[in-house]
């Protein structure tokens, strides 16, 4: 059957009013930041998406709810547009001050070559795309230098994203009566796991668990000692596990240890699925040890932390124990909860500064994310969890006669052959084009890069891309080549999605154009 592309445009269009509104609301920040010459950016980005939203959303009204495959293609078509349209307000941001139409007192600031990047719109919707998605690779060289409503513009979106731009449009543009398609969309990012019976207020549940671990972020890195500014910044950020700052040195450049320590249970926090946040919050703290993901979540971090602390050890990294411990703990929590904050140079470009045995295992660390049904993107554990008990369940199966009944127990979760044959099936599928889209990504940068730059670091830069952590070896930036840029936004748009809702969109295209006949 063919994706009904009515139902599709409504969803896109609804989806775009709420970002539309995110515009509007950073008109205040602006305002509070005294940046008055930055709004009419944001207000103009806004006019724009809400004027096409409530076209497609209004034109397309009595499409009827989405099926699977609607739901999936519109979450591929939301993600890529949402990427390209959120990088307006950087894009327009960047011309206002470099033409400087307006009076003095609107503050207009001189151009700086940081900001002027985003004169050009692939830079800009680089940077919205690695926003939107959580990675947090940027192309803004020395952060300090942007203006805050970037700094803020920055942060929201990769909030929101952490969240998702659907669960967002669920919760303020839901519609009466259409729970169902509402559900749909929600899975479509990714989630499937329901807080409440209704998927509405299941959304809503999130939203406020959310904002209270921003809240508490926040109040962590103040007591830390954390400017207030910078505070509000990481704390969205960290929680939402994107990586976003507003200094160039990431986390590194305050040089405190209490405040690298301070970031480790925010990032742990955003790895950590909403359902169990919500048990924990009621008091059933035994759900720190009892669920299977957070289980595995908090074991895998420990594990990776004292292995990467062995290797940097060994390599004479670093000039203590205790800072080659706090190093590897920060940057393998870091990269596993697909974070992205930094602590150190892990390396220069063409210049080795970490082994590449240190690199790769970070690599392994990205590769596997955190819980799903969190903030985290990459493969999540429980994908990986499926895909080893999988495979030893199959082998297992030589063993027994063909009449016997087996199943497979997976945390809590009893499942039947058939059951297992399924989650075994997509969870391999999903691997084995998260690699294949991660081969692709490598090929194109050793292609178009300088053969000076190590493999291993090629690697780790299309690595953090896909897996949405933004942690980089020094390969992206501004002055990289532009078809490595536009390749990185794709790993990062194909890495936020699991993979599975792009080959419906592609599946879906192709059949549209009729460029094969189904037999």
């Amino acid at each position: 059957m063919k994706v009904n592309t009515n139902t599709v445009g409504r969803d896109v269009g609804r989806i775009f009013q709420a970002i539309s509104l995110m515009m509007v609301a950073s008109v205040v920040v602006a305002g509070i930041n005294r940046e008055f010459y930055a709004i009419p950016a944001f207000l103009l980005s806004a006019a724009l998406l809400a004027g096409i939203g409530t076209g497609l959303a209004r034109w397309y009204r009595w499409a009827g709810p989405p099926e699977k495959r609607e739901a999936m293609v519109t979450a591929a078509t939301a993600w890529a547009l949402v990427g390209v349209f959120g990088g307006l307000p950087f894009f327009l941001i960047a011309w206002t001050i470099q033409i400087d139409p307006f009076p003095a007192w609107t503050n207009t600031p001189p151009m700086d070559a940081t900001t002027a990047v985003f004169l050009h719109p692939l830079d800009a919707v680089f940077e919205s795309m690695s926003g939107f998605t959580g990675t947090g690779l940027t192309m803004a060289a020395v952060e300090e230098k942007l203006p805050r409503s970037l700094h803020w513009w920055r942060s929201f979106i990769e909030w929101v994203g952490g969240v998702g731009v659907i669960v967002l449009t669920v919760a303020i543009l839901r519609r009466g009566g259409s729970s169902s398609g509402s559900y749909t969309l929600y899975e479509s990012e990714a989630r499937s796991e329901k807080i409440h019976p209704s998927i509405v207020t299941t959304v809503q549940e999130i939203w406020k668990i959310f904002v209270g671990l921003t809240l508490g972020s926040i109040g962590l890195f103040l007591l830390a000692g954390m400017p207030l500014w910078d505070a509000i910044n990481h704390g969205m950020t960290g929680i939402a596990t994107g990586g976003f700052s507003v200094h160039a040195d990431s986390i590194g450049h305050y040089g405190s240890p209490l405040i690298e320590y301070a970031t480790v249970p925010i990032m742990v926090a955003g790895s950590i699925a909403f359902p169990i946040h919500y048990l924990i919050f009621k008091g059933e703290i035994r759900n720190f040890y009892a669920d299977l993901q957070t289980r595995w979540v908090l074991i895998w971090f420990s594990v990776g932390s004292l292995a990467l602390t062995g290797i940097l050890f060994a390599n004479g990294q670093y000039a203590t124990l205790e800072e080659t411990f706090r190093t590897a703990l920060f940057q393998f929590v870091s990269a596993t909860s697909n974070t992205g904050f930094g602590s150190t140079t892990i390396g220069g470009g063409t210049e080795s500064v970490w082994s590449a045995g240190a690199t790769l295992l970070t690599c392994v660390g990205m590769l596997t994310g955190g819980a799903a049904g969190s903030t985290v993107s990459g493969l999540k554990l429980i994908r990986v969890i499926t895909i080893v008990k999988g495979t030893a369940w199959q082998i297992q199966d030589i063993f027994y006669p063909q009449t016997a009944i087996r199943y497979l127990t997976i945390g809590n979760r009893r499942l039947s052959e058939e059951q297992a044959q399924r989650e075994f099936t997509e969870a391999t599928v999903v691997f084995v084009l998260w690699i294949t889209f991660l081969a692709i990504g490598v090929a194109v940068l050793l292609r178009v890069l300088s053969p000076a730059h190590p493999l291993e670091y090629v690697i780790f830069d299309v690595m953090s891309a896909q897996s949405n952590v933004g942690l980089d070896s020094g390969i992206t930036g501004p002055t990289m080549p532009e078809p490595a840029k536009a390749m990185l936004i794709v790993n990062m748009w194909v890495g936020r999605l699991e993979i599975i809702p792009i080959a419906v969109l592609l599946g879906s295209v192709v059949q549209r154009l009729n460029l094969y006949r189904s037999g």
